[in-house]
């Protein structure tokens, strides 16, 4: 499995477009619609001031296997300096690692504290937990 790690300014081996598609199949019920993932990806790789963040892959044969996206959130000191906004790992590769590989990148990636949010229903809280994420708030939104 190969691991790359894509910054704002600069071009990744794989398109905005196959990352989104990747990330809107494999969420399944815990995903967005495609336009918020793209928003997602245009934030995390936008060099304009006050944006920002990273996408990480795991490939295996120029297919991917996982992603993950942080955005910074420009507010550090009083929330989490980054958000980490979408995991997803194949179906075929979950359970074997690669998700806590790519957990592994974006700690070593980022600086300062990451926030996530997680369904708790979701498998994957599991995962963040035994990594050392902690469940501090409960999260309320108001819709309009």
């Amino acid at each position: 499995m190969d691991y790359t790690v894509t910054k704002p300014g600069q071009s990744g081996p794989f398109t905005k477009d196959e990352i989104a598609d990747f990330l809107f199949e494999q969420l399944d019920q815990y995903g967005d619609k495609r336009e918020a993932i793209m928003k997602c990806l245009d934030y995390a790789l936008s060099t304009s001031e006050g944006k920002g963040g990273f996408v990480g892959i795991a490939s295996d044969n120029g297919r991917i296997m996982g992603v993950v996206v942080l955005n910074e959130t420009g507010m550090g000191g009083y929330i989490p300096e980054n958000i980490l906004v979408y995991i997803a790992v194949h179906g075929d590769t979950r359970g074997k690692g690669v998700g806590r590989a790519l957990m592994e990148l974006a700690i070593e990636n980022t600086e300062g504290d990451i926030a996530l949010h997680v369904e708790p229903d979701n498998p994957a809280a599991g995962l963040y937990r035994k990594i050392g994420f902690t469940s501090k708030y409960l999260e309320m939104r108001y819709h309009k």
